[in-house]
C-alpha cells in the first residue's frame, strides 16, 4: 500500500472508533462505505468482512471505557448477544450469496431507514435500574430474544456491528436510558461483529493489512469519542440527530451511486 492508502485506512479507522466511543454505534454502518469509497476496497464482500473484524475490535476498546464507568447491563447484553449471534451467523451466509452491487444498494437503503428511525422522538418511560433477574425474566426475555435475533440477522447480512439497531432495540426491550443502552450495545456489537467476521474470514474475504490500519486508527478514535461523549453528554439529543442526518445522506449516496 502507498502512503495515501495507509493514511486513508488510518483515517477511516479513527472515524469508526470515534463514533463507537461517542454514541455506541454507527461506526460499523459507516465502515463499509468508508472502505469502498475512501480506502478503495474493490469488493463489497471483502469490505464487509474487513469492516466486521475492525469494528468488533474497536467496539471492545470502547466497551472497556464504558464498563469502567458502570454503564453496561451485562445480563441484558448477554441474552441480546446470544440471540444476535445466531441471527448474525445466518445473515452472513445469506449475505455472501447476494450480488455485491445489489448488496451495496440494500445497505444504503438500510442506512436511510436506520437514520429515519433515529430521528423519531422516543416516548418510552425510562427505567435506569432495570436488570434481568428471575423476577423480570418473564417480561424482558420475550422482548430481548426476538429483537436480538432480528438485529443479528441484519448485522450478519450487511456485515455491520448493528449498534444503531441495537441501541433502540435495547431501549425498546428494557426501557434502559440511552447512556446505558450505548454501553450495553457495545457488548452486542463486539459479539455480532466477531460472528460475522469469522464467517467472512473463513471464506477469505478479509483484508488483514487494511484491518490493522482500521484498528490502529480506531484505538485513537475510541479514546477521543469517549472523552468527547462526556463533554457532550448534556447535548446527546442534538448529537444523535446530527448523526442520523449524516447516516441518511451517506445511505442516499450509496444507494444511487
Amino acid at each position: 500500500m502507498d502512503v495515501g492508502a495507509i493514511a486513508a485506512g488510518l483515517a477511516a479507522g479513527w472515524v469508526i472508533g470515534l463514533i463507537l466511543g461517542l454514541v455506541g454505534g454507527g461506526g460499523s454502518i459507516l465502515a463499509v462505505p468508508l472502505l469502498v469509497y475512501v480506502v478503495g476496497v474493490q469488493s463489497t464482500h471483502a469490505a464487509i468482512g474487513t469492516a466486521a473484524v475492525a469494528v468488533s475490535i474497536n467496539a471492545l476498546t470502547s466497551l472497556a471505557g464504558h464498563a469502567r464507568a458502570g454503564r453496561v447491563k451485562w445480563r441484558c447484553a448477554s441474552v441480546f448477544a446470544l440471540a444476535g449471534m445466531a441471527g448474525a451467523a445466518l445473515g452472513a451466509e445469506i449475505g455472501k450469496a447476494v450480488d455485491g452491487d445489489r448488496l451495496l444498494v440494500l445497505f444504503g437503503l438500510l442506512m436511510i431507514g436506520v437514520g429515519l428511525t433515529m430521528l423519531r422522538t422516543r416516548r418510552t418511560a425510562l427505567a435506569p435500574d432495570v436488570r434481568l433477574d428471575r423476577a423480570s425474566a418473564g417480561t424482558l426475555l420475550p422482548r430481548l430474544v426476538p429483537i436480538g435475533l432480528g438485529t443479528g440477522l441484519a448485522a450478519g447480512f450487511f456485515g455491520i456491528g448493528g449498534g444503531f439497531l441495537i441501541v433502540p432495540g435495547l431501549i425498546l426491550a428494557t426501557a434502559m436510558p440511552l447512556e446505558f443502552a450505548i454501553g450495553t450495545s457495545l457488548v452486542v456489537v463486539s459479539a455480532l461483529g466477531l460472528t460475522t467476521a469469522t464467517s467472512y474470514a473463513l471464506s477469505g474475504l478479509v483484508d488483514w493489512g487494511i484491518t490493522a490500519l482500521l484498528v490502529a486508527g480506531g484505538l485513537v478514535g475510541a479514546v477521543t469519542g469517549i472523552a468527547l461523549g462526556k463533554k457532550l453528554g448534556a447535548r446527546e439529543g442534538l448529537l444523535e440527530r446530527g448523526f442520523a442526518l449524516l447516516v441518511i445522506a451517506i445511505g442516499g449516496f450509496v444507494s444511487v451511486s
